[in-house]
């Protein structure tokens, strides 16, 4: 069971910035749903630029960086494909001395619809070596979206990873079914081997209100999971303080 500590509460407004996209109103705003879903509570915000700007745009990093100056207790997480815009993203919030905590590297397409794997290891070490060596040369946490694959967990933090996230989108699919369980063992062994390999484990993709609390209760020492499609369909009924409180009693151990 993950008893031992509180897993945290990160919000993907990408869906926020995606509708915002379909007019030229600024509405809703991007910044305003980061400050809703902090004061309800999350622990931090995500947001995954991609080069194509469908969603988040580079002005929206800034800007909710420059938001996350005001909630010093919380994170910022950049995610994206080092090999396109994220790397220039970063660079360009660190010399304007603005808050960033952690990279997750996506190894996504430009034009994917949305990450549907994780990196492979051996044949993606040599190229992230570099890009996890700039992000600690700027201080910042180096996460690596992976597989459910115990054995790859080592060779992950050999190239110099601090966390993984699991791709969790096989578990939510698996959801309801008999395959369910198999789904669980699944994520809880490659959850243990990457601690056993010294990484932080986080977890995301298609976490919802149903699937969240049996997957942290089970899978061994989750430190945060990135929501958004379901957590931002869910505001649209509920809002964002209630919706943000839903997730946050499903992670209560």
């Amino acid at each position: 069971m993950n008893s031992q500590h509180r897993t945290a509460l990160s919000v993907n407004l990408n869906k926020v910035a995606l509708v915002r996209n379909t007019r030229h109103l600024g509405i809703p705003s991007v910044t305003r749903a980061a400050t809703l879903c902090l004061q309800a509570g999350a622990s931090g915000i995500t947001v995954h630029p991609r080069p194509d700007a469908r969603h988040i745009r580079a002005d929206d990093v800034r800007d909710l960086a420059t938001l996350m100056q005001d909630w010093p207790d919380r994170e910022f997480n950049v995610e994206g494909n080092p090999f396109h815009n994220l790397m220039d993203c970063v660079h360009d919030l660190h010399k304007r001395g603005l808050p960033v905590h952690q990279v997750t590297f996506v190894p996504d397409g430009e034009g994917q619809f949305t990450s549907d794997h994780g990196w492979s290891f051996p044949a993606d070490a040599e190229r992230l070596r570099p890009c996890i060596d700039q992000a600690h040369a700027l201080g910042l946490r180096v996460s690596l979206f992976m597989d459910a694959e115990p054995n790859a967990m080592p060779a992950a933090k050999a190239v110099g990873a601090d966390r993984i996230e699991l791709y969790t989108e096989p578990y939510a699919a698996a959801w309801g079914s008999p395959q369910q369980s198999i789904q669980l063992q699944r994520f809880a062994a490659a959850a243990q081997a990457a601690m056993d390999a010294g990484l932080g484990v986080n977890a995301g993709h298609d976490l919802n209100r149903d699937n969240l609390r049996a997957f942290v209760q089970t899978v061994p020492g989750v430190q945060e999971v990135s929501i958004g499609h379901a957590l931002i369909a869910d505001a649209l009924e509920l809002g964002y303080s209630a919706t943000v409180q839903a997730y946050l009693d499903c992670l209560k151990a």
